[in-house]
């Protein structure tokens, strides 16, 4: 309490002598520097119109200072396809990334916040083919236009390091991620049945066909087609994907359930076992799941699916018997036959049968079971309708008799028998003799020093499809010479560049092929004509690392520095939405295990915090009877329910994800111009967490703009009370309210940091932020006019209100500048952003609440400072009696008559008028 009545003594003996200490640098948005008492409509379009200008000057500045010393904060959120147009959705991820950023911006740390595009993919192409327009045309005038949007939103991206991911200066990296993986083994090429859309003309991944197997683009119905595809090898990290996720304690547990069941059980592994008789134009190679790598001696069979992809290839069908050869082609759905061909198990050197079966139960996503009859009861059994050779792997360690499934009493038990301790392997085997997780260990060890397999995955887990049949997107890096086959691009070569096309067709493979000088090429090897692979990339690669080149995006020699990636990463906290749970958070942690094991980035996870958000719905009408949807005029409102206006039907009326086809959508430019900036982003903040999805409710919109007229108010009141106030003016006690405004100021700071810093409820922050003012609402005159707590809290609710409402705020701040000295903690020569996140003041003691320091005047001239009780304040007797006898009074107070006592109404202070000696 001694400080604060310190502090109010030294400003009333300045205060009246000081310029305003704000004009130097800085002015209000009017040129005259008025301050507007109220915040009406014309008074926003001015304040956002000067500090919009302000903070886009100030954004294009905004560097990393690269002190790797300082506290990193890496906040990233999505980055967008340039369709055009901002949406909603939009707006809210970058308004919680951008509100974030500044906080921890604030709070001193150096603040990685970066924007880019995910330029390249099937919408331009497409639009550009609808509008006769390039491609690149078309995407980069999208992004010149988005951009406009964002920065007119009031974020502050650090724009020094935006990404494109259609630009070559981009792609080369990707090509070379691409071709560092093909070295390792890791991207490869087979032929696949794939998911064909015959409108797009290009390949879908399994998750872009819906469950009535139509394309999640075009509508299409998908085909099943059988194309030479590039794969990138997932399954080789599927074990260290899914135990990753045990690292990850601050992902939503919801997100890492939908990854760990995606991924599946890894206890399995893949091994390869090759085909007998070499077939031209057939892989020799059957690559099968196995959940018992252990007892792979055993293996008796293998059995595919009578959808396999061999049994579509007629170099393989030619090489079955008549009988087989007509059972296969036949579409039935009940075959069980033996097809007479055989492939070599890896292990044993035995060649084991293939079969195909319409009665196998296969694993999701599985078309070929590799049959061990001591592993199930179900192999066994197979095995035997089959009269296949087999041989049991497991014997009992007491009597050396074999075990398979069978027991005195006849009935068949599982394997588990094996992990109590009974069983052990038998037989001249390699493992023979070994416990089965040591034989496990070994033969999946086996399996890799040797190169035909050993990755634990699951049954689920499939190698990620890239291929894409289309025109705009990464070309793959690859050559193919009929001497050399498949080779690899030099890294010198790099980028392969796309070329530019004049018109695209909507029909057909690849338009690359027609642009002869690009398709035709030299071997890199032999030197002999080649041509240039002209599948490009799916553009789920593009974004699979993108957040790496973000921490040196202008890095024209490396794909990063390894100084600045491992100073950088990961990133602390990423942003977006829902719909990303699965696919793009996979790929990236595939991407970055892969370069983490390269040795090229130090942290094996990439992102460390996920905030998942919701959408933005709009309120949709359809007709009950047609299913047609309505727009808003077609729509009568006038009644209790609202109605067609053609036809007065009875309407369904939902929150649903805007879109065009349901005409719910909302422009944010529209609700900017007519709501203000400060505002759309306080509402889309407001009343939601940020993982809900969020209803556009215009009507809750009036009590975002009530609070910015009670925060704008704050500011006008404080200016109107200072103008107003004299030194003579009479004060009541400020103590009281001193110590209640300190516990609110700090219960806010706790609750709105907290938000912002854990939990990330945003709208809780902004309920508080709401209580906090109607609270300084209420503070009285005297407070408002002498006190320097309050004003201390009414600048630290201006500093917490600006990530949110950036405008507004350094309005407000602005606006406090008013001449004031005690506020010597803050920047007051600064504007809001400069400021750092207020901390908490000390509240005050019960001893402080009773005790205050008094400072002693004679005849106007400060002679000390004195600790007294309070209420002795209320006594002059009493008080000049205490002071008389303290080491102040001693010394200066009685060698003088005292003529006259003024004990000072508000601050702790007396003034003996005395006789001069």
């Amino acid at each position: 309490m001694s400080a604060t009545f310190t502090s109010s003594l030294r400003r009333r003996l300045t205060l009246g002598k000081e310029k305003h200490i704000y004009a130097s640098r800085f002015r209000f948005l009017m040129v005259d520097a008025k301050w507007e008492p109220e915040l009406s409509s014309d008074t926003v379009k001015q304040v956002e119109t000067y500090w919009l200008r302000n903070l886009k000057h100030k954004t294009e500045k905004l560097h990393l200072q690269k002190k790797i010393s300082k506290e990193k904060f890496y906040i990233l959120s999505m980055f967008p396809y340039p369709s055009g147009r901002l949406h909603m959705g939009h707006v809210r991820v970058y308004t919680i990334s951008d509100t974030i950023a500044h906080y921890h911006r604030m709070k001193g740390k150096e603040v990685l916040h970066p924007m880019g595009w995910d330029a390249f993919g099937l919408p331009a192409e497409n639009a550009a083919i609808e509008r006769n327009l390039r491609p690149d045309d078309w995407t980069y005038s999208n992004i010149s236009y988005m951009r406009k949007q964002l920065k007119d939103l009031a974020t502050t991206f650090n724009w020094e390091r935006e990404v494109t991911t259609c630009s070559p200066e981009y792609y080369r990296w990707t090509q070379f991620i691409f071709l560092q993986l093909f070295r390792s083994g890791l991207a490869y090429q087979k032929e696949a049945t794939v998911n064909w859309d015959p409108v797009d003309q290009t390949v879908l991944a399994n998750e872009q066909v819906d469950e009535e197997g139509c394309s999640w683009r075009s509508g299409a119905k998908v085909q099943q087609k059988l194309l030479r595809q590039w794969f990138l090898k997932m399954t080789h990290f599927s074990k260290g994907l899914q135990d990753g996720l045990e690292n990850l304690p601050d992902w939503p547990t919801s997100i890492k359930s939908m990854q760990r069941n995606w991924i599946g059980d890894c206890s399995g592994c893949l091994l390869d076992f090759k085909l007998k008789t070499s077939i031209p134009g057939v892989d020799p190679v059957l690559r099968v799941h196995t959940l018992h790598p252990d007892l792979i001696y055993g293996a008796a069979y293998i059995v595919l699916s009578p959808t396999h992809t061999l049994l579509k290839k007629p170099e393989f069908i030619n090489q079955l018997d008549p009988i087989a050869q007509e059972k296969v082609l036949s579409d039935s759905n009940q075959l069980d036959i033996n097809l007479n061909i055989y492939a070599e198990n890896p292990f044993s050197g035995r060649m084991v049968p293939l079969l195909v079966s319409s009665f196998v139960q296969f694993e999701e996503n599985v078309e070929m079971h590799v049959g061990i009859p001591s592993s199930s009861p179900d192999d066994l059994a197979f095995a035997e309708r089959h009269q296949l050779h087999f041989e049991h792997v497991l014997e009992n360690k007491e009597s050396g008799q074999n075990l398979g499934f069978l027991v005195n009493s006849g009935k068949v038990v599982h394997s588990l028998i094996w992990a109590r301790g009974v069983g052990g392997w038998c037989g001249k085997w390699k493992v023979a003799g070994m416990s089965r997780d040591e034989a496990r260990d070994a033969v999946m060890q086996d399996a890799k020093d040797q190169g035909f397999g050993g990755q634990q995955t699951s049954p689920r887990q499939y190698d990620w499809l890239i291929s894409r049949q289309r025109y705009w997107g990464t070309p793959i890096p690859i050559i193919h010479c009929n001497q050399c086959k498949v080779v690899p691009v030099p890294d010198d070569d790099l980028p392969v560049v796309l070329p530019m096309l004049d018109s695209l067709s909507s029909k057909g493979l690849s338009p690359l092929t027609e642009v002869k000088d690009w398709y035709n090429v030299r071997c890199p090897k032999c030197n002999n004509p080649a041509v240039r692979e002209t599948d490009t990339m799916d553009t789920f690669v593009d974004s699979a690392w993108y957040f790496l080149r973000y921490t040196d995006a202008n890095n024209s020699q490396e794909i990063f520095s390894k100084k600045e990636v491992d100073w950088l990463m990961p990133v602390d906290l990423y942003i977006g939405g829902k719909e990303h749970a699965i696919l793009h958070l996979l790929y990236a942690r595939f991407i970055n295990h892969f370069l983490h094991e390269k040795g090229m980035v130090a942290c094996k996870e990439p992102f460390k915090r996920l905030l998942v958000q919701g959408l933005v719905m709009g309120q949709s009408y359809k007709t009950v009877t047609t299913g047609k949807y309505l727009t808003k005029d077609e729509v009568d409102f006038s009644g209790s329910e609202p109605v067609s206006l053609s036809t007065g039907e009875k309407l369904e009326i939902k929150w649903d994800k805007m879109s065009k086809s349901k005409y719910n959508g909302v422009d944010p430019e529209e609700s900017i111009a007519e709501y203000g900036v400060d505002t759309v982003r306080l509402f889309i903040l407001s009343g939601i967490p940020p993982e809900h999805n969020m209803p556009w409710n215009v009507e809750a919109i009036p009590g975002v703009i009530r609070w910015k007229k009670r925060l704008w108010s704050l500011v006008t009141n404080f200016r109107d009370i200072k103008s107003r106030w004299k030194n003579e003016m009479a004060c009541g006690d400020m103590d009281k309210e001193e110590t209640e405004i300190k516990k609110q100021l700090n219960y806010t700071i706790k609750e709105v940091s907290h938000q912002f810093e854990e939990d990330f409820m945003l709208s809780v922050a902004i309920t508080r932020l709401m209580t906090f003012t109607n609270f300084l609402k209420g503070c009285s005159e005297d407070v408002v006019a002498e006190s320097p707590v309050y004003e201390k809290a009414l600048r630290n609710l201006c500093t917490m209100v600006a990530p949110m409402a950036p405008l507004m705020a350094s309005e407000m701040w602005q606006g406090m500048n008013i001449g004031n000295d005690h506020q010597a903690v803050m920047s007051l020569n600064e504007d809001v952003f400069e400021q750092t996140w207020p901390t908490l003041e000390e509240e005050d003691t019960e001893e402080d609440v009773v005790h205050v320091m008094l400072t002693v005047k004679i005849n106007n001239k400060t002679v000390g400072t004195v600790k007294l009780q309070k209420e002795l304040l209320a006594n002059e007797n009493k008080l000049k009696d205490f002071l008389l006898e303290t080491s102040v009074g001693k010394e200066h107070l009685k060698q003088h008559a005292i003529k006259r006592t003024i004990i000072a109404s508000k601050v702790p202070l007396v003034n003996f008028l005395v006789e001069s000696s």
